[in-house]
Protein backbone atom coordinates (compact mmCIF):
# COMPACT_ATOMS: atom_id res chain seq x y z
CA UNK A 1 0.00 0.00 0.00
CA UNK A 2 1.45 3.57 -0.97
CA UNK A 3 0.54 6.38 0.96
CA UNK A 4 0.61 10.10 0.55
CA UNK A 5 -0.20 12.15 3.36
CA UNK A 6 -1.13 15.98 2.68
CA UNK A 7 -0.25 18.84 5.81
CA UNK A 8 0.78 21.80 4.05
CA UNK A 9 2.08 25.67 5.50
CA UNK A 10 2.29 25.62 9.44
CA UNK A 11 5.34 23.82 11.39
CA UNK A 12 2.56 23.14 14.18
CA UNK A 13 0.36 21.54 11.52
CA UNK A 14 3.30 19.49 9.81
CA UNK A 15 4.44 18.28 13.38
CA UNK A 16 1.10 17.62 14.61
CA UNK A 17 -0.06 15.50 11.64
CA UNK A 18 3.23 13.68 11.66
CA UNK A 19 1.12 11.24 13.97
CA UNK A 20 -0.61 9.62 10.69
CA UNK A 21 2.79 8.62 9.89
CA UNK A 22 3.15 6.88 13.24
CA UNK A 23 -0.18 5.39 13.60
CA UNK A 24 -0.39 4.08 9.44
CA UNK A 25 3.45 2.28 10.00
CA UNK A 26 2.15 0.72 13.17
CA UNK A 27 -0.95 -1.12 11.27
CA UNK A 28 0.94 -1.62 7.90
CA UNK A 29 4.45 -2.08 8.42
CA UNK A 30 5.42 -2.92 5.09
CA UNK A 31 3.34 0.41 3.55
CA UNK A 32 5.61 3.10 1.71
CA UNK A 33 4.60 6.15 3.36
CA UNK A 34 5.34 9.47 1.19
CA UNK A 35 4.66 13.18 3.02
CA UNK A 36 3.89 16.15 1.38
CA UNK A 37 5.06 19.47 3.22
CA UNK A 38 5.96 22.65 2.69
CA UNK A 39 10.04 23.14 2.42
CA UNK A 40 10.32 25.19 5.94
CA UNK A 41 8.75 22.94 8.00
CA UNK A 42 10.58 20.07 7.45
CA UNK A 43 13.63 20.70 10.44
CA UNK A 44 10.67 19.52 12.85
CA UNK A 45 9.68 16.10 10.91
CA UNK A 46 13.93 15.57 9.75
CA UNK A 47 14.99 12.07 11.01
CA UNK A 48 11.27 10.29 11.15
CA UNK A 49 11.72 6.71 11.08
CA UNK A 50 7.54 6.26 10.23
CA UNK A 51 8.16 8.22 6.62
CA UNK A 52 9.75 6.57 3.40
CA UNK A 53 9.83 9.96 1.92
CA UNK A 54 9.21 13.59 1.58
CA UNK A 55 7.48 15.25 -0.87
CA UNK A 56 8.47 18.84 -0.92
CA UNK A 57 5.90 21.54 -1.79
CA UNK A 58 8.21 24.15 -2.23
CA UNK A 59 7.71 28.67 -2.68
CA UNK A 60 8.23 27.85 -6.48
CA UNK A 61 5.84 25.40 -7.12
CA UNK A 62 3.89 27.40 -5.18
CA UNK A 63 4.39 30.52 -6.91
CA UNK A 64 4.11 28.98 -10.39
CA UNK A 65 1.10 27.87 -12.41
CA UNK A 66 3.33 25.77 -14.68
CA UNK A 67 5.46 24.18 -12.11
CA UNK A 68 2.51 23.61 -10.29
CA UNK A 69 1.11 21.83 -13.25
CA UNK A 70 4.25 19.81 -13.48
CA UNK A 71 4.54 18.75 -9.95
CA UNK A 72 0.51 17.40 -10.06
CA UNK A 73 1.84 15.52 -13.00
CA UNK A 74 4.63 13.75 -10.96
CA UNK A 75 1.77 13.17 -8.43
CA UNK A 76 -0.07 11.30 -10.72
CA UNK A 77 2.83 9.27 -11.67
CA UNK A 78 3.41 8.11 -8.06
CA UNK A 79 0.23 6.12 -8.28
CA UNK A 80 -0.68 6.51 -4.71
CA UNK A 81 -3.46 3.84 -3.28
CA UNK A 82 -4.12 6.46 -0.62
CA UNK A 83 -4.31 9.72 -0.24
CA UNK A 84 -4.88 11.71 3.38
CA UNK A 85 -5.72 15.33 2.85
CA UNK A 86 -5.06 16.85 6.01
CA UNK A 87 -4.73 20.30 4.93
CA UNK A 88 -8.08 20.39 3.06
CA UNK A 89 -7.60 23.39 1.14
CA UNK A 90 -7.42 24.89 -2.75
CA UNK A 91 -3.79 23.45 -3.27
CA UNK A 92 -4.31 20.14 -1.51
CA UNK A 93 -7.81 19.42 -3.30
CA UNK A 94 -6.36 19.68 -6.90
CA UNK A 95 -3.30 17.17 -5.83
CA UNK A 96 -5.62 14.73 -4.10
CA UNK A 97 -7.44 14.69 -7.35
CA UNK A 98 -4.57 14.64 -10.08
CA UNK A 99 -3.58 11.47 -7.74
CA UNK A 100 -6.50 9.05 -8.50
CA UNK A 101 -5.87 7.21 -5.35
CA UNK A 102 -8.78 4.71 -4.89
CA UNK A 103 -8.98 5.96 -1.51
CA UNK A 104 -9.07 9.91 -0.93
CA UNK A 105 -9.82 11.07 2.68
CA UNK A 106 -10.25 14.39 3.97
CA UNK A 107 -12.10 16.85 6.07
CA UNK A 108 -15.68 17.20 4.85
CA UNK A 109 -16.25 20.57 3.52
CA UNK A 110 -20.00 20.66 1.79
CA UNK A 111 -17.87 22.55 -1.11
CA UNK A 112 -15.52 19.71 -1.67
CA UNK A 113 -16.87 16.71 -0.53
CA UNK A 114 -16.98 15.20 -3.77
CA UNK A 115 -13.33 14.89 -4.27
CA UNK A 116 -13.04 12.81 -1.51
CA UNK A 117 -13.85 9.08 -0.89
CA UNK A 118 -14.63 9.65 2.62
CA UNK A 119 -15.22 12.96 3.95
CA UNK A 120 -15.02 12.96 7.77
CA UNK A 121 -16.66 15.10 9.63
CA UNK A 122 -14.67 16.91 12.33
CA UNK A 123 -15.75 17.43 15.89
CA UNK A 124 -16.40 20.72 17.47
CA UNK A 125 -15.21 19.31 21.41
CA UNK A 126 -12.83 17.31 22.27
CA UNK A 127 -13.15 14.21 24.62
CA UNK A 128 -9.38 13.98 26.04
CA UNK A 129 -7.27 16.29 26.85
CA UNK A 130 -5.38 15.32 23.41
CA UNK A 131 -7.33 18.89 21.95
CA UNK A 132 -9.30 18.55 18.29
CA UNK A 133 -5.78 19.19 16.48
CA UNK A 134 -5.17 15.79 17.32
CA UNK A 135 -8.42 13.65 17.78
CA UNK A 136 -9.84 15.12 14.14
CA UNK A 137 -6.71 14.20 12.91
CA UNK A 138 -7.05 10.35 14.14
CA UNK A 139 -10.29 10.41 12.47
CA UNK A 140 -8.69 10.67 9.07
CA UNK A 141 -7.39 6.88 9.72
CA UNK A 142 -10.92 5.23 10.85
CA UNK A 143 -11.62 4.84 6.64
CA UNK A 144 -8.17 2.57 6.86
CA UNK A 145 -9.01 0.55 9.74
CA UNK A 146 -7.09 2.19 11.99
CA UNK A 147 -8.59 3.64 15.57
CA UNK A 148 -6.66 3.77 18.56
CA UNK A 149 -7.37 3.73 21.87
CA UNK A 150 -4.85 5.96 23.37
CA UNK A 151 -4.05 9.44 21.55
CA UNK A 152 -0.96 9.35 19.80
CA UNK A 153 1.61 12.34 20.23
CA UNK A 154 3.95 14.11 18.23
CA UNK A 155 7.62 13.46 18.20
CA UNK A 156 10.67 15.09 17.15
CA UNK A 157 14.06 13.15 16.76
CA UNK A 158 16.97 15.13 17.44
CA UNK A 159 20.36 13.41 16.77
CA UNK A 160 23.29 12.65 19.70
CA UNK A 161 25.44 15.35 18.13
CA UNK A 162 22.65 17.95 18.33
CA UNK A 163 22.17 17.60 21.91
CA UNK A 164 25.51 17.47 22.50
CA UNK A 165 26.22 20.96 20.68
CA UNK A 166 23.41 22.70 22.44
CA UNK A 167 24.70 21.86 25.70
CA UNK A 168 28.28 23.22 24.93
CA UNK A 169 26.84 26.14 23.63
CA UNK A 170 24.79 26.69 26.54
CA UNK A 171 27.67 25.87 29.02
CA UNK A 172 29.98 28.05 26.96
CA UNK A 173 27.59 31.20 26.87
CA UNK A 174 27.66 31.18 30.73
CA UNK A 175 24.61 29.31 31.56
CA UNK A 176 24.16 26.40 34.11
CA UNK A 177 21.73 23.53 32.99
CA UNK A 178 21.47 22.53 36.78
CA UNK A 179 19.93 25.54 37.29
CA UNK A 180 16.27 26.48 36.16
CA UNK A 181 16.42 27.60 32.73
CA UNK A 182 13.19 28.63 31.06
CA UNK A 183 12.86 29.34 26.95
CA UNK A 184 10.24 31.94 26.15
CA UNK A 185 8.60 32.08 23.20
CA UNK A 186 8.48 35.90 23.10
CA UNK A 187 6.69 36.83 19.73
CA UNK A 188 4.02 35.13 17.69
CA UNK A 189 3.72 34.55 14.33
CA UNK A 190 2.31 37.53 14.01
CA UNK A 191 1.29 40.64 15.72
CA UNK A 192 -2.34 39.03 16.67
CA UNK A 193 -0.72 36.30 17.78
CA UNK A 194 1.43 38.07 20.00
CA UNK A 195 0.91 38.78 24.11
CA UNK A 196 1.62 42.56 24.45
CA UNK A 197 5.33 43.25 24.68
CA UNK A 198 4.87 45.04 28.43
CA UNK A 199 2.48 41.91 29.34
CA UNK A 200 5.53 40.36 28.46
CA UNK A 201 7.93 42.15 30.26
CA UNK A 202 5.92 41.76 33.63
CA UNK A 203 5.68 38.01 33.15
CA UNK A 204 9.35 37.45 32.94
CA UNK A 205 9.01 39.91 36.08
CA UNK A 206 6.58 37.61 38.03
CA UNK A 207 8.92 34.21 36.78
CA UNK A 208 12.63 36.26 38.04
CA UNK A 209 10.66 37.20 41.56
CA UNK A 210 9.55 34.21 42.19
CA UNK A 211 12.81 32.28 41.47
CA UNK A 212 15.62 34.48 41.40
CA UNK A 213 18.26 32.32 40.06
CA UNK A 214 16.08 31.88 37.10
CA UNK A 215 17.41 31.93 33.66
CA UNK A 216 15.59 33.11 30.56
CA UNK A 217 16.44 32.20 27.00
CA UNK A 218 14.41 34.45 24.01
CA UNK A 219 13.33 32.13 21.08
CA UNK A 220 13.73 34.58 18.56
CA UNK A 221 14.61 35.14 14.38
CA UNK A 222 17.85 37.76 13.89
CA UNK A 223 15.18 39.76 12.48
CA UNK A 224 13.13 39.88 14.99
CA UNK A 225 15.65 41.06 17.59
CA UNK A 226 14.74 44.26 17.58
CA UNK A 227 11.54 43.05 19.27
CA UNK A 228 13.12 40.81 21.36
CA UNK A 229 15.52 43.91 22.75
CA UNK A 230 12.37 46.18 22.89
CA UNK A 231 10.38 43.48 25.74
CA UNK A 232 13.99 43.19 27.50
CA UNK A 233 14.13 46.70 28.05
CA UNK A 234 10.82 46.61 29.35
CA UNK A 235 11.71 44.02 32.47
CA UNK A 236 13.44 45.44 35.77
CA UNK A 237 16.84 45.45 35.59
CA UNK A 238 16.85 41.92 38.23
CA UNK A 239 14.88 40.44 35.41
CA UNK A 240 17.48 41.53 32.71
CA UNK A 241 20.31 40.54 34.13
CA UNK A 242 19.23 37.37 34.28
CA UNK A 243 17.84 37.02 30.34
CA UNK A 244 20.79 35.47 27.69
CA UNK A 245 19.72 37.74 25.29
CA UNK A 246 21.79 36.78 22.46
CA UNK A 247 21.62 33.24 23.42
CA UNK A 248 19.12 31.46 20.90
CA UNK A 249 18.91 29.28 17.86
CA UNK A 250 19.92 29.71 14.32
CA UNK A 251 18.10 27.25 12.86
CA UNK A 252 14.75 25.30 14.25
CA UNK A 253 17.08 22.24 14.70
CA UNK A 254 19.71 24.22 16.87
CA UNK A 255 16.21 25.83 18.48
CA UNK A 256 14.66 22.13 19.65
CA UNK A 257 17.90 20.82 20.62
CA UNK A 258 18.34 23.78 23.31
CA UNK A 259 14.78 22.99 24.39
CA UNK A 260 15.80 19.99 25.59
CA UNK A 261 17.84 21.48 28.37
CA UNK A 262 15.41 23.34 29.64
CA UNK A 263 13.23 23.19 32.61
CA UNK A 264 9.93 24.70 30.47
CA UNK A 265 9.12 26.41 27.67
CA UNK A 266 6.66 29.47 28.46
CA UNK A 267 4.83 32.13 26.01
CA UNK A 268 2.98 32.51 23.14
CA UNK A 269 0.83 29.51 21.83
CA UNK A 270 2.42 28.26 18.23
CA UNK A 271 4.84 26.47 16.71
CA UNK A 272 7.39 26.70 19.39
CA UNK A 273 4.83 25.22 22.05
CA UNK A 274 3.93 22.20 20.25
CA UNK A 275 7.27 21.78 19.35
CA UNK A 276 8.38 21.87 22.97
CA UNK A 277 5.30 19.67 23.67
CA UNK A 278 6.55 17.00 21.35
CA UNK A 279 10.90 17.06 23.02
CA UNK A 280 8.49 16.39 26.28
CA UNK A 281 8.89 19.55 27.74
CA UNK A 282 6.67 21.03 30.20
CA UNK A 283 4.47 24.37 28.27
CA UNK A 284 3.04 27.47 30.15
CA UNK A 285 1.02 28.66 26.62
CA UNK A 286 -0.68 32.05 25.91
CA UNK A 287 -3.12 31.81 23.98
CA UNK A 288 -4.40 34.79 21.57
CA UNK A 289 -8.20 36.12 22.38
CA UNK A 290 -8.90 34.88 18.73
CA UNK A 291 -7.62 31.42 19.18
CA UNK A 292 -9.86 28.63 19.51
CA UNK A 293 -7.62 26.88 22.77
CA UNK A 294 -9.93 23.63 22.41
CA UNK A 295 -8.27 23.27 18.85
CA UNK A 296 -4.89 23.65 20.28
CA UNK A 297 -4.43 22.71 24.14
CA UNK A 298 -2.62 19.48 22.76
CA UNK A 299 -2.16 17.37 26.19
CA UNK A 300 -2.69 20.48 28.39
CA UNK A 301 -3.35 18.50 32.19
CA UNK A 302 -3.39 21.54 34.22
CA UNK A 303 0.12 20.32 35.29
CA UNK A 304 2.79 19.30 32.73
CA UNK A 305 1.33 21.34 29.80
CA UNK A 306 -1.07 24.33 30.92
CA UNK A 307 -2.81 27.19 28.90
CA UNK A 308 -4.49 30.34 29.86
CA UNK A 309 -7.09 32.03 27.33
CA UNK A 310 -8.95 35.10 27.78
CA UNK A 311 -12.33 33.12 27.49
CA UNK A 312 -10.83 31.32 30.79
CA UNK A 313 -10.83 34.78 32.93
CA UNK A 314 -13.65 36.66 31.14
CA UNK A 315 -15.78 34.71 29.43
CA UNK A 316 -18.91 37.40 29.27
CA UNK A 317 -16.94 39.13 26.12
CA UNK A 318 -17.25 36.07 23.91
CA UNK A 319 -21.07 35.79 22.13
CA UNK A 320 -19.48 34.10 19.01
CA UNK A 321 -16.35 31.75 18.55
CA UNK A 322 -13.45 33.47 19.17
CA UNK A 323 -12.47 33.24 15.45
CA UNK A 324 -15.14 35.83 15.28
CA UNK A 325 -12.93 38.32 17.32
CA UNK A 326 -9.80 38.13 15.32
CA UNK A 327 -10.05 41.97 14.12
CA UNK A 328 -10.24 42.95 18.13
CA UNK A 329 -7.53 41.10 18.81
CA UNK A 330 -5.37 43.53 19.95
CA UNK A 331 -7.74 45.61 21.84
CA UNK A 332 -8.28 42.02 23.76
CA UNK A 333 -5.31 41.43 24.64
CA UNK A 334 -5.29 44.65 26.58
CA UNK A 335 -8.46 43.00 28.74
CA UNK A 336 -5.81 39.88 29.00
CA UNK A 337 -3.33 41.40 31.87
CA UNK A 338 -1.20 38.99 33.07
CA UNK A 339 -2.05 39.61 36.88
CA UNK A 340 -5.46 37.47 35.73
CA UNK A 341 -3.30 34.46 35.30
CA UNK A 342 -0.06 35.17 37.96
CA UNK A 343 -1.06 32.59 39.95
CA UNK A 344 -1.44 29.95 37.72
CA UNK A 345 1.80 30.59 36.26
CA UNK A 346 3.75 30.71 39.28
CA UNK A 347 1.98 27.14 40.51
CA UNK A 348 3.42 26.04 37.10
CA UNK A 349 6.80 27.25 38.27
CA UNK A 350 6.84 25.93 42.01
CA UNK A 351 5.33 22.18 40.42
CA UNK A 352 8.39 22.12 37.89
CA UNK A 353 10.54 22.71 41.37
CA UNK A 354 9.13 19.84 43.06
CA UNK A 355 9.83 17.57 39.97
Amino acid sequence: MKVLIIQQKMIGDVLTSSILCEAIKNKYPDSELHYLINTHTYPVVEHNPYVDAFIFFSPEIENSKLKFYTFLKEIRHSKYDVVIDAYSKLSSNLITWFSRAKVKISKYKSYTAFLYDHPVIYKDTPQTNAGLAIENRLQLLEPLGITLEKPLKPKIYLTTEEKEKAKNYLISNGIDIAEPLYMISVLGSGILKTYPFDYMAKLLDYIVEFNPKSQILFNYIPKQKDDAKTIYDLCVPKTQSQIFLDVFGNSLRDFMALTTYCDALIGNEGGAVNMAKALNIPTFTIFSPWIDKNTWNIFDDAKTNVSVHLKDYKPGIYKKPEKAYKKQALSLYEEFNPELFKEALLTFIEGLNEK
